[in-house]
């Protein structure tokens, strides 16, 4: 890959449509970063891939979009959230990935079928997702897994931070009705947490 990252495009794909050559370097890039992991999404979690690519098709960054409705304090919300977010070992630092998570965001407020998108990063990430639009929710933990098997992400031994972005009417007092509570995601067995 060309050190002209500048001429790198953002390209959004079904997971289940991403072309063959770019979905294998996905699975290695993530494979790479989370040794032991089994590539891929949920599909009830209608999981979208976006890519950051170079002419040539190589994969500069990637993540994925997933999708879910969730009830918080007897209202339902249209939910996404950021999960698989990596970036190619030698161009990190380059703020590569913060253009793709900045471009998720901007794709997220775009869609009319949003209302929210929020997810867990690890504690150092926070400020690199509050830049690209993602503040921290204070004292919120989102609750994953199942009902039956859930993954709190203040679970012992985890240091994660909860992030949200609302495109909601009223985004303010939605963000206040998330801040410093327990959100039931659960996503299922597969994606236990975004």
């Amino acid at each position: 890959m060309s050190a002209d990252t500048g001429a790198l495009r953002v390209a959004g794909f079904a997971e289940a449509a991403v072309p063959p050559a770019q979905a294998r370097q996905v699975a290695a890039l993530e494979a790479a970063a989370w040794p032991g992991s089994s590539p891929g999404h949920d599909p009830a979690l209608a999981p979208r891939t976006l890519l950051l690519t170079a002419g040539d098709g190589t994969v500069a960054a990637s993540l994925a979009l997933l999708y879910k409705e969730i009830e918080v304090a007897g209202r339902r919300y249209r939910a996404a959230g950021l999960s698989g977010v990596v970036t190619r070992p030698e161009l990190r630092g380059r703020g590569l990935g913060g253009r793709l998570v900045a471009a998720a965001r901007a794709e997220l407020a775009a869609d009319p079928a949003v209302d929210l998108a929020l997810f867990s990063c690890d504690g150092p990430l926070a400020a690199f997702y509050g830049a690209a639009g993602f503040p921290p929710l204070p004292g919120t933990v989102l609750v994953g897994g199942t009902p039956g098997e859930p993954l709190a992400t203040d679970a012992p031994g985890f240091d994660k931070v909860v992030v949200a972005a609302f495109f909601t009417a009223e985004p303010d007092l939605d963000r206040a009705a998330f801040t410093g509570i327990r959100v039931p995601l659960y996503p299922g067995s597969t994606d236990r947490l975004w």
